[in-house]
């Protein structure tokens, strides 16, 4: 039976702003969704994926749609993916980028047409057959949302222009925490060692969505749960809540590993809430607790690759 790996995450506290392009008048906005009946921010998946892969580029691992600062657009290194599509099956994905087997990868085109006008009823004959080029991703990634709803805030900034004028605009601005959920299930990956590169990138990353105006939040955990398990299900996804005073707490993961819908012997937990008393009790159930979000990961990769046989 195939095992799987479930993480949540929630960030550190800091201030969201101008992370997508899109605005409304000379305002900036965040991305929202009503979440439990109040507004929340959110950061979509996409934009966890694109900081993922950046986070491989920057670190020397090379990846098919790589990123150029200069031109401010993707450069595709392989935009035909051979390893997988080669009708000899050379490689089978073993030769291929770590993007493309990671987070999977879709190209579909129409059948070519032949003819011309003048052939009349002819013309635009479609010729062959639709070609469609898939990987399904093996890592499977949340929406991002806010643990606090959002209140309305905007920052009013004017910048100057051609010589007599001035540019007002606005930016919508929340002070929150984030958290968000993945999964992965590392053996139907081409190469099953590459789980090595998604927990390091989970645990590291930076600035994640934004637009010609970067901002910076730390997007790398305050916090994280790993759940190494052969359940089909994560059951842990958007359990991070705070407190009346405001601390981080996580009420949903205790009460499924009370009612033992989760063996607390898969838990491996890094970070602030390690803290926390009922957490620390996890311990004599077999959790793994850690104040050190790296601790966590280095726990759950050593994990994997034993369960895998890697070395």
């Amino acid at each position: 039976m195939s095992k799987h790996l479930f993480g949540l995450v929630v960030t550190h506290f800091g201030t969201a702003a101008n992370n997508r392009g899109e605005s409304e008048g000379n305002i900036t906005t965040l991305q929202k969704i009503l979440w439990n009946g109040e507004v929340h921010t959110s950061v979509s998946a996409e934009a966890i994926r694109w900081a993922i892969r950046y986070y491989w580029q920057r670190t020397g691992i090379e990846v098919n749609r790589k990123w150029n600062n200069d031109t401010n657009d993707h450069e595709w290194q392989d935009p035909d993916w051979l390893p997988w599509t080669n009708p000899q099956g050379k490689g089978k994905g073993k030769e291929s980028y770590i993007d493309d087997d990671v987070l999977g990868f879709m190209l579909a085109e129409a059948a070519k047409s032949e003819g011309n006008e003048a052939e009349g009823a002819q013309a635009g004959k479609k010729k062959g057959k639709p070609r469609v080029d898939k990987r399904r991703g093996a890592l499977e990634v949340t929406r991002a949302m806010s643990l606090t709803p959002f209140s309305g805030d905007i920052t009013f900034n004017a910048k100057s222009g051609v010589k007599g004028s001035t540019s007002l605009y606005g930016s919508e601005v929340h002070a929150t925490r984030y958290q968000y959920g993945f999964a992965l299930t590392p053996g139907i990956l081409a190469e099953q060692r590459r789980f090595l590169d998604v927990v390091d990138a989970v645990v590291s990353l930076s600035e994640v969505a934004g637009n010609q105006s970067r901002f910076l939040f730390d997007f790398s955990p305050d916090s994280v749960i790993f759940r190494w398990t052969d359940d089909f299900a994560p059951r842990m996804l958007y359990s991070f809540a705070l407190d009346g005073d405001g601390s981080l707490s996580i009420p949903q993961v205790m009460q499924r590993i009370n009612s033992g819908d989760i063996d607390p012997k898969e838990m491996i937990i890094g970070g602030s809430i390690a803290a926390l008393k009922t957490v620390t009790e996890l311990k004599g159930k077999g959790a793994f607790i850690t104040p050190g979000v790296k601790a966590a990961a280095e726990e759950v990769k050593r994990r994997i690759a034993e369960t895998l046989k890697i070395a």
